[in-house]
């Protein structure tokens, strides 16, 4: 089979897995359903993206902002860049040499971690999964899959800008090594469903995750500091931007949804109602 059929058949996998795995873990709430208006019409799927193009540019900077101005994010991203020029000395070139003698990952493992861990695809399921939530007239995972559109964005957009900058060369001679674009986008998937569904399919994220970075080195494509920056990345805008809109979907206390209530009956009542699904 060639490399094209192959990608072609592991591109597909993966956009299955990353559209339908998260509305498994996390259903949506029946009561929040019946409360939510509808998206749009059946037949109004170009109105839909539209209308979230348009506030795209909006959302993009503010959650950068939102991102990069916090001073726990800034420190963790400043102890990776230093980690990283410390590496740039001697243990990118030990770590290169070691996979140069001892490299594993050949053929089709290699062709299927490089489309797995790859951009491209992290962001076409995202927006595989934003098509079927806005068929379905599903509000809650319409903006969870916006969410994860936003953040590999801005993953790789800082990442892109970064490359530019350094404009270093890999182990194998290709350029623009550091940070992994790879790596980054990768671990901004595996944060943004770690803080949307939990350890569940955050750890078996990660642990995907990891192969993609160890590849990355396994082929020569990145060296050992490009992989510690693009994961902490990765981590920081992943958890970051998913954080940020996971607080603006419902509160919850003791594993107990608040969700607004009212009545009317000699009076309007209008208070919180605390639901939880068994």
């Amino acid at each position: 089979m060639s490399k094209l059929g192959r990608n072609a058949r592991v591109y597909g996998f993966v956009c299955f897995s990353l559209l339908f795995a998260p509305a498994h873990a996390h259903p949506v709430q029946a009561a929040a359903e019946a409360s939510a208006e509808p998206i749009c019409k059946k037949d109004s799927l170009l109105e839909a993206i539209k209308k979230d193009l348009a506030d795209r540019p909006r959302r993009l900077l503010e959650d950068s902002r939102d991102t990069f101005f916090k001073a726990e994010n800034i420190t963790a991203l400043l102890l990776a860049g230093g980690a990283s020029v410390a590496m740039n000395q001697d243990a990118d070139k030990e770590i290169a040499e070691h996979f140069e003698e001892h490299g594993r990952l050949d053929g089709f493992e290699d062709e299927s971690l490089n489309v797995i861990g790859h951009p491209a695809a992290h962001f076409g399921a995202a927006a595989l999964w934003y098509v079927a939530s806005v068929e379905n007239q599903d509000p809650f995972n319409k903006e969870r899959a916006s969410t994860l559109m936003v953040a590999t964005s801005v993953s790789q957009i800082v990442t892109t800008g970064l490359k530019a900058i350094r404009d270093n060369e890999s182990p194998n001679g290709k350029s623009w090594a550091w940070p992994s674009g790879h790596t980054a986008s990768s671990f901004t998937v595996a944060s943004v469903l770690d803080e949307f569904y939990g350890p569940k399919v955050g750890i078996p994220a990660y642990a995907v995750a990891g192969l993609v970075a160890y590849r990355m080195m396994d082929t020569g494509d990145h060296w050992g500091s490009d992989i510690v920056f693009g994961a902490t990345l990765g981590w920081v805008v992943g958890h970051s931007i998913a954080g940020k809109h996971k607080k603006a979907e419902q509160l919850e206390v003791a594993g107990f949804k608040i969700l607004p209530y009212s009545a009317s009956r000699n009076g309007t009542l209008i208070g919180l109602s605390f639901m939880k699904q068994f």
